[in-house]
């Protein structure tokens, strides 16, 4: 059955109620104590506590991972900073450890959030992050009105949706950013958010990508081009139903599935990222269902797992061979995040052993392109603490897929402040990244950067050639130990409108600017000829290639061609009315819409009463305009409610095929009848 929840409220009550009795509180309201070591007589503790617990070797931590929920690891200082149940604190002190309250984290814990003055949506006191509702709600809106670029699907439930006697539950969903118009196949991105329930920043960091990819479609060519031939999936809420929790104050951390032999509240639940079946309860997970690395009964035991799993698995195919220490081929295709928060970290496999993964050297060089742009530390995940069944390990070991685990920030409930102005800023930078080296995680990341891409003119005349700057480096990684291989530019190119692996894409060589490319750092330059191309705006890519013969992710610049000769007139379209025998004028506007001076003419057709048209005009400069006007001469024996129409053709003279149709028909009758003939 379905859990009946306890209210807080009826915990203090039940806690009273025990301490009154003198008996151990949490032996009723919490989780059995992991440690086998008997427990000490005396009063408990009567809620958990956020400590740091002192270990001397490595051992000691790979088994306190087991157990605890761990909020941070200091190796360098020999202790880590974890929330202990009132029996895991006495457990660790009489196992020896040394322990030391935080008695500001610990006064923090699932203290209710009350509205700021003024707030109305958002999460109380945390404005800047959505609630679940709100997040959906967005995200399906946003579809709705780009349904060219986006789409928000049902991809799985959550555990109360699927389990009845409780709470609703919720779907588990995904944005689809791609341009539908563009076939594939095309290269795959994924990334989601929201695992553990209390990490705010994750899910507004991926709700926020989604939203920024498709405001800056056909304004930023960078996200154009990806947005053309990637596509990108975002989960935002991967746990919904603990999140429901989180939202309200609670420091949740896992699903709410409490039919595990845990009920009491609030420890029921399993850790989704302790769930999925790729070295299931290896290290790093507990037996024990009231612990927060919980790892379910079985693999993939959860909806909100097998949702995932199912999805990702749909999406990318399987690209390593069997055993753990065979490599994906460095050609493999897509790429995984998980965002968590919190400890400014890029982790990458494998976490539930310490040997690397095979292709350790080509996740380490992404994680370090990860970590340029948001300063982070990069390491394979067992360094931080053992773990097992997590989304990265199971992405990489089952199919292949370049996996990473991003931990945003420094708090669970991070202020609104430091998410605004730091966060979400500088991984918006590392999500684009991953996006375009999502078709070659294991190549790209080792080729240099293209950046600073400059064309001039960045409006040409068609016919008239174009020089394309740039500059190509290959030290963009934050690598504090020098160890990343950095070498010298070996070539460049530029793409038109499309990236260089699309078929039939035109590509053309650059050269380094002072003539021989013999440095990390290179500045290039082509040119381009435009006879061929059709007038209107154009995509340019550009891609540079090391010495090791690494080519990087493209960047894109847009820029315009514009025809030779071209007009526009307005307007192209008017009705008037006079009485017999006046004179009708119509004033129309001309503008040199081409890139040269040209001259314009008049061709009437159509009209059987008189008009009175300007001569040839004067050579008009491109972009100025000019105003004339034409007379229609109305028959003084014209018969009221007759109408004559004047087609007039206004044509470049220097592109006959560059013409303006305009039609002015004239009506005669009485001028209080203009509105009704109009």
């Amino acid at each position: 059955m379905k859990r009946h929840i306890v209210r807080k409220w009826g915990i203090i009550l039940l806690t009273m109620v025990l301490l009154s009795q003198g008996g151990g509180v949490l032996a009723s309201v919490s989780p059995q104590a992991s440690f086998n070591f008997p427990r000490p007589a005396g009063q408990l503790l009567s809620s958990p506590v956020v400590a740091r617990v002192y270990f001397s070797v490595r051992s000691d931590l790979d088994q306190l991972a087991s157990q605890l929920d761990i909020w941070e690891v200091h190796p360098d200082q020999g202790y880590l900073l974890a929330m202990l149940s009132p029996e895991k604190y006495v457990a660790l002190s009489q196992a020896g450890y040394r322990l030391e309250v935080d008695p500001t984290l610990t006064a923090r814990l699932n203290q209710p959030l009350q509205l700021l003055p003024g707030q109305t949506s958002g999460i109380p006191n945390f404005p800047c992050y959505r609630t679940i509702d709100e997040t959906y709600a967005a995200m399906a809106k946003l579809a709705a009105d780009h349904p060219n670029l986006a789409a928000w699907i049902h991809i799985g439930d959550s555990w109360d949706k699927v389990t009845n006697g409780g709470p609703p539950g919720y779907s588990i969903n995904a944005l689809v950013i791609t341009n539908h118009a563009i076939s594939g196949p095309k290269p795959v991105f994924f990334l989601m958010a929201e695992t553990h329930a209390r990490e705010l920043a994750t899910a507004e960091t991926a709700a926020r990508f989604g939203e920024y990819l498709i405001e800056q479609y056909d304004i930023n060519p960078d996200i154009t081009w990806l947005v053309d031939h990637f596509e990108i999936h975002i989960v935002p809420m991967s746990n919904p139903d603990g999140r429901q929790w989180a939202q309200q104050g609670y420091w949740w951390r896992k699903n709410t599935d409490n039919n595990d032999s845990c009920s009491a509240f609030p420890y029921f639940g399993t850790d989704l990222n302790r769930n999925h079946n790729f070295h299931w309860n290896q290290g790093g997970t507990s037996n024990n269902a009231c612990d927060e690395t919980y790892h379910g009964h079985a693999p993939a035991s959860e909806p909100e797992v097998q949702a995932i799993q199912d999805y990702v698995s749909g999406h990318f195919p399987d690209q390593r061979g069997p055993g753990d220490e065979v490599p994906a081929p460095s050609d493999t295709t897509g790429l995984l995040i998980t965002l968590h928060s919190y400890g400014q970290l890029v982790l990458w496999p494998y976490g539930f052993r310490s040997k690397p993964a095979p292709n350790n050297t080509q996740l380490q060089t992404l994680g370090r392109k990860f970590t340029f742009f948001d300063g982070y530390t990069p390491e394979q995940s067992y360094y931080l603490y053992i773990t097992s069944g997590d989304a990265d390990d199971w992405a990489y070991g089952q199919l292949g897929v370049a996996a990473y685990t991003i931990e945003l920030g420094t708090d669970f409930f991070q202020s609104c402040t430091e998410f605004e102005n730091k966060i979400y800023p500088q991984n918006l930078n590392v999500l684009l990244y991953a996006t375009k080296a999502s078709r070659r995680p294991y190549q790209n990341p080792s080729g240099p950067d293209s950046m600073q891409i400059q064309i001039a003119p960045a409006t040409v005349v068609e016919g008239f050639p174009l020089t394309v700057t740039a500059i190509a480096t290959d030290n963009r990684y934050y690598d504090p130990n020098s160890t990343e291989p950095v070498q010298n530019i070996a070539a460049a190119r530029f793409s038109l409108d499309a990236p260089t692996w699309i078929t039939g894409t035109q590509t053309i060589s650059m050269t380094a600017s002072d003539g021989l490319f013999d440095n990390t750092i290179e500045n290039i330059q082509g040119s381009l000829e435009t006879k061929r191309l059709i007038a209107g705006r154009h995509t340019l890519l550009v891609e540079s290639q090391d010495k090791s013969g690494n080519w990087g992710v493209p960047s894109a610049v847009f820029f315009w061609v514009k025809r030779r000769y071209d007009l526009a007139v307005s307007p192209i379209s008017e009705v008037k009315s006079g009485l017999p025998g006046e004179v009708i004028p119509y004033t129309l506007r001309i503008t040199n819409t081409g890139g040269l001076s040209d001259t314009f003419s008049f061709v009437p057709t159509g009209n059987a009463w008189p008009i009175e048209l300007p001569a040839l005009l004067e050579p008009l400069d491109p972009g100025r305009s000019i105003t004339v006007t034409v007379l229609v001469h109305i028959p003084g024996d014209a018969p009221r409610g007759a109408a004559d129409a004047l087609h007039l053709q206004l044509g470049s003279v220097g592109d006959n095929n560059r013409q303006v149709d305009v039609i002015l028909t004239t009506w005669a009758g009485w001028k209080s009848f203009l509105p009704v003939l109009k």
